[in-house]
């Protein structure tokens, strides 16, 4: 790991979003040229039989040169979601103590978080599969 991992982990910029048992990261990183990336994790609380709790995480790079090819994708993606089910989660009409914990999209902010943070291991989540693995 060395060098190149102590400056991945230098954050220049945060923002944190709590959504349910979801924490959403996003942090501007220094690579070791100098230049600015973006990682985007998800971070999920779980419950061990012993009271004790465990997180699972899943994290996303983002680079300059995908920016915004990303953010309008995302931004169409949303779109479509929005245009054809609306802002309602349905899910709550199904659950009597829904808390935002187990429904892939619970809002645009959330749901925009949700399928980024999720893409590299698509198979450890329900979400729908987006292809952004080239980035």
């Amino acid at each position: 790991m060395g060098d190149n991992y102590a400056m991945e982990q230098e954050e220049i910029f945060s923002k944190v979003m709590r959504a349910g048992r979801r924490t959403y990261f996003f942090d501007v990183r220094a690579t070791k040229a100098g230049d600015y990336y973006l990682t985007i994790t998800e971070s999920k609380k779980f419950t061990n039989d012993d009271g004790s709790f465990h997180y699972k995480k899943h994290k996303i790079y983002l680079y300059k040169e995908d920016f915004h090819e990303f953010k309008d994708s995302l931004e169409e993606m949303i779109n479509y979601v929005l245009k054809e089910k609306g802002e309602e989660v349905i899910s709550e009409r199904h659950q009597k103590d829904y808390k935002r914990e187990e429904n892939p999209a619970p809002g645009a902010p959330d749901s925009a978080a949700s399928a980024g943070a999720t893409l590299d291991e698509p198979s450890t989540s329900n979400f729908t599969d987006i292809d952004f693995d080239d980035i």
